[in-house]
C-alpha cells in the first residue's frame, strides 16, 4: 500500500527521501551540509536534511536510525524516534548523538536516518475512578521475567 506524501525541496541538492529496496519500511533521509559535521563522542548535532514534508492528516512521520549506522558509528537520533506531525511545514532537521567513542563525521548527502510514515489513533482521554483488571496488574520493569 501507498500513499502519497508530498515534499519540498529547500535547497538544490537536497534529496527525496528513497526506499533502499521494494519492501523496506523506512525512506532514508539523506544529510544536507556544506562541509563536514564531526560528532564527538557523547556529543549531538543537528543535521539538515534541506526537505519539508506534507505528511496527510491521519498519518504520522517517524525519524529512526539506519542500523548501519547506529551498529558500525553508534550515530543514531538522539530523540530515539523523531515525530513530524501532519500539520508540519517546515524543514526535516534530525539531532544525530554520537554513542561511541570515537569522533563521527557526516558529509553532504551521507544516508543520516530513515522515515516511516504510519497512519495513527488520536486517543480521547478519560478520567476514571477505576481502570480495568489485568493479570499483570500494576507490575512493570521487567515483572514478567526474563524468560
Amino acid at each position: 500500500m501507498t500513499t502519497p506524501v508530498s515534499v519540498k525541496l529547500l535547497a538544490p541538492r537536497a534529496k527525496l527521501p528513497a526506499y533502499g529496496s521494494a519492501d523496506a519500511a523506512g525512506a532514508d533521509l539523506y544529510a544536507l551540509a556544506d562541509g563536514p559535521v564531526e560528532i564527538a563522542p557523547g556529543e549531538s548535532a543537528l543535521i539538515r536534511t534541506g526537505i519539508a514534508l506534507a505528511v496527510p492528516r491521519g498519518y504520522v512521520g517517524l525519524v529512526y536510525a539506519r542500523s548501519g549506522m547506529a551498529c558500525k558509528h553508534g550515530l543514531a537520533p538522539a530523540n530515539k524516534v523523531g515525530v513530524i506531525d501532519a500539520d508540519y511545514r517546515g524543514e526535516v532537521m534530525v539531532c544525530l548523538h554520537n554513542h561511541g567513542t570515537q569522533p563521527q563525521t557526516v558529509e553532504d548527502g551521507d544516508r543520516i536516518a530513515q522515515l516511516v510514515v504510519a497512519p495513527y489513533l488520536t486517543a480521547q482521554f478519560q478520567s476514571v475512578d477505576e481502570l480495568d483488571g489485568t493479570e499483570r496488574g500494576c507490575g512493570g520493569f521487567g515483572s514478567t521475567g526474563r524468560r
